[in-house]
Formats: C-alpha cells, sequence, structure tokens
C-alpha cells in the first residue's frame, strides 16, 4: 500500500513539475519574447508574426517525428528528459540574441533573423519534451477514475504557468528590462525538471512499441487524411480548437504590449494585474472537473466560448488609456475583462482537451498527439498573424523617439479577436451531435467517426 502511495505521488509530482515548468517555459516564448521584441529589437509586429508562424511550423515538425518515434520505440521517459534539457539550454542561448548589433536597416534585418531562428530551434525541442513527450505519458495513463483531474491539471497549468510567469517575469525583468535575467532563470527551471525526471519517470506498463510498416510508412500514415476524416468526432473537435485559437493567438500574442506599450503599465504591474484576475479564475476548474466527469464537455466548450469572447470584448470596448490607472492594482473594468478572458480559456482548454484525448487510437496516441499539435499549433499561429498584423500596422502605427515608424497593439485587435471567438460555436455544435450519436449507441473510442 505504501509503495502504491508513493508511486501515486510521485505520478502527480511529474505530472505538475514537468506540466508547470514546461508552461512557465510556454508562457515565457507567448509572452515575453514578444515584449523583449519591443523592447530590445524594434516595435514591429512582423517580427513578432514571423516568430510566431516559424516556430509554428518547428513545434509541428517536431511533433509529428517524435510522436512517430515515440509510438515505434514505446518510449516516452527519454523525449521527455532530453528534450526539457535541450529546450531549456536554447531558451538561455535566445536571450544571447539582445546583444547583435541591429543600428543599421541591414542589421536589424540579420537580427530579426537570428531572432526567428532562435525561437524556432527553442520550440523544436519543447515540442520534442513537452508536447509529445509529456503530454503522451499523460495520455498514457489516463482512466476513467483521473480523467477529469488530469484534464483540469493540463488546463489549469497554462493558467498557473501564465500567472507565475507573468508576475515572476515581471518581477525578474524589472524597470531595467533585464530580460537575460529572465530567459537564464526559466532555463535552468527546465533543465533541472529535465534532469529530475531522468530519475523519477518510469513508461506505462501497458505502452509498447507500435510499429505498422517501415518508419517512412508509419510517419506518413497520419497523413492520410481520408482515414482522419472519418473519425468525424475527433476532426469537428480539432477543428473547434483550431478557430478557438486562432483568435486567441490573434489577440493574446500581443497583450503584453498592449498592457506596457498602449495601456501604460510597467511589466511587474501589468503581471499583478493578469495574475489576480486568473487565480480567480483558475478556481472554477474544480466545478469544471465535476461536469466533465459527469460527461459535459460539449456544454462546457459552449459556455467557456461565450465567457471568453465577453471577456475580449469588456477589454475592446471599455479599456482605454485615459480611463486605466497604470500605477494601481485597482481598474475594475480591466480586471474583469482579464477573468472572463481566462476563465473562458481555461474552462474551453480544460474541456476540448479531455473531449479530444478520449477518441484517440490506443496505439497512435503520440501520433495523434501531432494531429493536435497540427491545430492546436501550426494552423492558428499560422492564420492568426495574418489577421493580427494589418490591424496593428492600420490602428496602432506612430513615429518614435528615434525617428522610426513603430506599431502598437490597441483596442481594435481586442475587438476584432472576440469576434472570431465566436466562430468557435459552429464546429462544437458539430462535434457535439457526432458525440451525442456516439454515446446514444453505447460507442466507445473505438467507433467515435461512425
Amino acid at each position: 500500500m505504501k509503495t502504491e502511495k508513493r508511486s501515486n505521488l510521485n505520478f502527480w509530482l511529474l505530472v505538475w513539475g514537468l506540466g508547470i515548468a514546461g508552461q512557465l517555459c510556454w508562457n515565457m516564448e507567448n509572452q515575453w519574447f514578444n515584449t523583449f521584441v519591443y523592447a530590445k529589437i524594434a516595435k514591429d509586429p512582423t517580427i513578432i508574426s514571423w516568430m510566431v508562424g516559424v516556430s509554428a511550423a518547428a513545434t509541428t515538425v517536431s511533433t509529428f517525428l517524435f510522436g512517430c518515434v515515440s509510438d515505434r520505440l514505446g518510449k516516452r521517459k527519454i523525449l521527455v528528459a532530453v528534450g526539457y534539457i535541450l529546450w531549456g539550454i536554447f531558451t538561455i542561448a535566445f536571450g544571447m540574441t539582445q546583444f547583435l548589433t541591429r543600428s543599421a536597416a541591414a542589421a536589424l534585418t540579420a537580427v530579426g533573423f537570428a531572432v526567428v531562428a532562435a525561437d524556432a530551434v527553442m520550440s523544436f525541442f519543447g515540442s520534442m519534451g513537452n508536447d509529445i513527450g509529456l503530454n503522451a505519458w499523460v495520455n498514457d495513463h489516463m482512466h476513467d477514475g483521473n480523467r477529469g483531474q488530469l484534464g483540469a491539471a493540463l488546463a489549469t497549468q497554462p493558467i498557473i504557468g501564465t500567472i507565475v510567469g507573468t508576475v515572476l517575469g515581471g518581477i525578474l525583468v524589472g524597470s531595467d528590462d533585464n530580460y537575460m535575467r529572465l530567459f537564464f532563470v526559466m532555463g535552468l527551471v527546465v533543465i533541472a525538471f529535465g534532469i529530475y525526471c531522468l530519475f523519477a519517470m518510469s513508461d506505462s506498463p501497458d505502452l509498447k512499441p507500435s510499429r505498422r510498416g517501415s518508419f517512412a510508412t508509419q510517419f506518413f500514415s497520419i497523413f492520410d487524411f481520408r482515414g482522419y476524416i472519418q473519425n468525424r468526432e475527433l476532426a469537428w473537435v480539432n477543428l473547434a480548437l483550431a478557430v478557438f485559437f486562432v483568435a486567441f493567438n490573434m489577440y493574446f500574442t500581443h497583450i503584453g504590449n498592449y498592457m506596457i506599450y498602449y495601456l501604460g503599465f510597467s511589466p511587474d504591474m501589468m503581471g499583478y494585474v493578469e495574475g489576480i484576475a486568473l487565480v480567480l479564475a483558475m478556481l472554477f476548474t474544480i466545478p469544471g472537473t465535476r461536469l466533465l466527469n459527469r460527461g459535459k464537455a460539449p456544454v462546457l466548450c459552449l459556455a467557456a466560448t461565450v465567457i471568453n469572447s465577453l471577456g475580449v470584448a469588456t477589454l475592446g470596448f471599455f479599456v482605454r488609456p485615459e480611463n486605466i490607472n497604470p500605477q494601481s492594482l485597482w481598474n475594475p473594468v480591466l480586471l474583469v475583462g482579464v477573468f472572463l478572458m481566462g476563465l473562458g480559456y481555461v474552462l474551453f482548454l480544460q474541456s476540448i482537451t479531455v473531449w479530444s484525448k478520449q477518441l484517440y487510437l490506443a496505439d497512435a496516441r503520440g501520433q495523434f498527439e501531432g494531429i493536435r499539435i497540427l491545430f492546436f499549433v501550426l494552423i492558428p499561429m499560422v492564420i492568426a498573424p495574418l489577421i493580427s498584423n494589418p490591424i496593428i500596422k492600420k490602428s496602432g502605427e506612430f513615429v518614435d523617439e528615434n525617428g522610426f515608424t513603430s506599431y502598437l497593439p490597441t483596442h481594435t485587435l481586442l475587438i476584432v479577436g472576440a469576434g472570431l471567438v465566436l466562430l468557435t460555436i459552429i464546429p462544437i455544435l458539430k462535434a457535439r451531435k457526432y458525440r451525442d450519436a456516439r454515446t446514444a449507441s453505447g460507442g466507445g473510442t473505438e467507433n467515435a467517426g461512425n
């Protein structure tokens, strides 16, 4: 009994420790990398757009590649350990780009290229360790008794990562814009957890190598979308994931620069404002878990979409620099908007994660994580900048103190984002139709596509 308790405790330590460490690193990439570009390189969303798109491509390639490798070898642990260690190393290396010369236009282009390349390499190994290694390992250990709890963990970890990463990141960056300090500390945290899992993690005893022909045959089989589309419920769930995160990445990628450079908050004050609102939002994962354990994922997805849209709309329509006090935490309308935005986000991610994972085939979980990343990362991060970049350039253009044309994200970006979020309702309703048909017939994962 004691051995079983220790094993269970170690399992949850790994789920939360590796999960939080990974989310801290993803938060830093999604939020602080973008403010780093504005602070150290140039106030131009084009560099951020390239970063987002190229890193998304690197993440997707990594996920498909290592998903296939993981399934064929029947191993997750080694991917997690090596991926996390390299992830941390290249996070620190990313910060070194600020020391490159960027005075002339040609030099600025070269520095921009270096920033994009460094971000892509970091994302490649981050995906290896987190998106494939850890996610597939968690899915291997998911069963009816812990499905809701794991769904809550996977959904709240990004929020905790956002809260801790934003607050701690603001403190580490400080008023002197010391981004190198932030990257060094976060990189070491991820490296430490990668080393820890070498000794503490074990693969599921039920995990067996899954070899379906040659490596090339198995790798390219995941691109047989005829078979994938036949699983109609999962196809619509993933489409809902893509639509939601196109809108999410359109506005959230720029939320840090919106609050710092448009509303006037300092990095640490921005972290405190987001932290208060998101801590409150995270508490709602508890009733969310209960709903998921009762099979209410579609209802929770719909409610979360509407709530998220209301939050983003509140920021877009009612928050302006003239009615905000950037020296104070007490900005009620801003706090309400961030709270609703975060609440909708965490409930959507919690419910969509559980819904999709229960539809995975047991012998292809690694590759199905690759499909998920296609809809969760690649499609949103390629499409979102195509929407946000022209909006920012049209609504936020100004000339900085050095005479350069610069661009700031404004409330216009959030108004458009609020409308786009609501489009998620369409694929959710389609997915619910197939889900209702499956449950009515008593079907499970194996016939989810019928």
